[in-house]
């Protein structure tokens, strides 16, 4: 596990930029974390750093988002599975069909998402995160699932 500590909601989008800019087609993330831990403000920098069409906003009542690529590159697909009510759900939204030529970006997806590819990134978001209860920040833990991932958490922490 990587812990990673960001400052403010800026910081947040940064880092998620340039995760983006690492991410290729096939590979999934799983964000957790409260409401307003920045899972979305996250996918807002990930999709900069992609290089895809936005607005970038949390998909809740809609559940899925496809976002095309800008630049040439793999689109985003950004579920939000907090209204699911399980992994039956999830596989109703095909998403199988698109991950290996998307970036699949599922919010609130733990115990759901991590079975669309044998490697994935779950991104463990807590805001404060420093016990002062008013900070912009957060601690961010990256808990990857396979070699490419255990990569990228060690690029990403260093």
């Amino acid at each position: 596990m990587t812990v990673i500590r960001l400052e403010s909601v800026d910081a947040t989008h940064a880092f998620g930029e340039r995760l983006g800019r690492l991410l290729r087609a096939g590979d999934v993330l799983v964000l957790t974390g409260g409401l307003g831990a920045g899972k979305t403000t996250l996918t807002q920098g990930i999709a900069a750093g992609l290089g895809v069409r936005g607005p970038i906003t949390s998909p809740t009542f809609v559940i899925a988002r496809t976002h095309p690529s800008l630049v040439g590159g793999p689109e985003l697909v950004h579920v939000d599975a907090y209204r699911l009510s399980g992994a039956i759900e999830l596989d109703d939204l095909d998403l199988d069909a698109s991950v290996s030529d998307a970036v699949t970006v599922v919010e609130w997806g733990a115990g759901l998402a991590e079975e669309l590819a044998d490697e994935h990134l779950e991104v463990v978001l807590e805001a404060g995160g420093d016990g002062d209860g008013g900070s912009d920040g957060r601690t961010v833990r990256l808990l990857p699932t396979g070699k490419r991932f255990e990569r990228l958490a060690a690029e990403l922490a260093g």
